[in-house]
């Protein structure tokens, strides 16, 4: 028998060879998604997703005792998932900020067109 030494102690040889969870490449598919259709607001429920998988996935590689890989890439996928999500919130700032500008401007105006005959 072989014995082959890992991060955690004796491995037996007729274990898997450690791999990447599949969380993790899906959590940074999900932030990438998030960031590219960030701007047209849609990029919040990919980022939240991403979030949620990167949150399974730490629990799921701890538990894994070294057989899931892909540890490293959660701090980065959970900040592209964050950038997303402030992406999208200032798009919806701008967009609040815009409406009640145009509200404002256009305030103390006529409430028609002025095409509308008032009899007097």
């Amino acid at each position: 028998m072989v014995e082959v030494r890992g991060v955690f102690g004796v491995r037996h040889p007729d274990d898997p060879e450690p791999v990447e969870s599949t969380k993790v490449v899906a959590a940074r598919l999900l932030a990438g998604v998030g960031v590219a259709l960030s701007l047209f607001v849609g990029g919040v429920i990919p980022a939240f997703i991403a979030l949620v998988l990167a949150r399974q996935a730490e629990a799921d590689i701890r538990a894994s005792e070294g057989f899931l890989l892909g540890g490293s890439r959660l701090a980065s996928i959970r900040r592209l998932a964050w950038i997303a999500i402030g992406i999208s919130a200032a798009v919806v700032v701008a967009a609040l900020l815009f409406w009640v500008l145009e509200l404002a401007r256009t305030a103390g105006g006529p409430s028609y067109d002025g095409s509308v005959a008032v009899s007097g």
